[in-house]
């Protein structure tokens, strides 16, 4: 018998509208602690990823991928959105803002799909995103979503 079984990580699949904006928003509060310990602990230990052209396998390697981008993408907020759902999945849109070493700030568009274990832990991970370069004075986002904040990002 394992002496440390993996505890659940609600809400768990099947998913709901609303235990799939439980688990979106959950994910959003995560990313933006930007604690690459913490992000990871939220998916298998042999989780897959894809993120742009970069393909991880495991908890390991998405801490190393997630030090690396916060390290690039400073002051980094992130908003994410229930874009669908199944049982075990989940799509979302988001937008991300943040600026590189030289001030430049950006603003991240892009899709996830998501797939979760049954103990709600995500098991695959597929992310397209582009860049667009903003100025300063077209942020949106100056921090972690406001509690019962529960807009979508405009389209663009």
């Amino acid at each position: 018998m394992d002496p440390s079984p993996t505890p659940p990580r609600p809400p768990l699949p099947p998913f709901t509208a609303e235990t799939a904006l439980k688990k979106v928003r959950a994910a959003e509060a995560a990313w933006n602690t930007r604690d690459p310990e913490k992000v990871a602990a939220a998916y298998t230990a042999d989780s897959v990823w894809r993120n742009r052209s970069e393909f991880l396998q495991g908890r390991d390697e998405i801490v190393a991928f997630l030090t690396r981008k916060w390290e690039k993408e400073l002051e980094y907020v992130l908003r994410k959105d229930l874009w669908a759902f199944t049982d075990d999945r989940i799509g979302v849109r988001f937008q991300y803002e943040w600026h590189d070493a030289d001030g430049q700030w950006w603003r991240s568009y892009g899709n996830e799909l998501w797939e979760f274990d049954a103990l709600g832990y995500m098991r695959r991970r597929e992310a397209s995103i582009n860049d667009v370069a903003i100025e300063e004075s077209e942020r949106r986002f100056d921090g972690p979503r406001a509690e019962g904040d529960d807009t979508a990002p405009p389209l663009r």
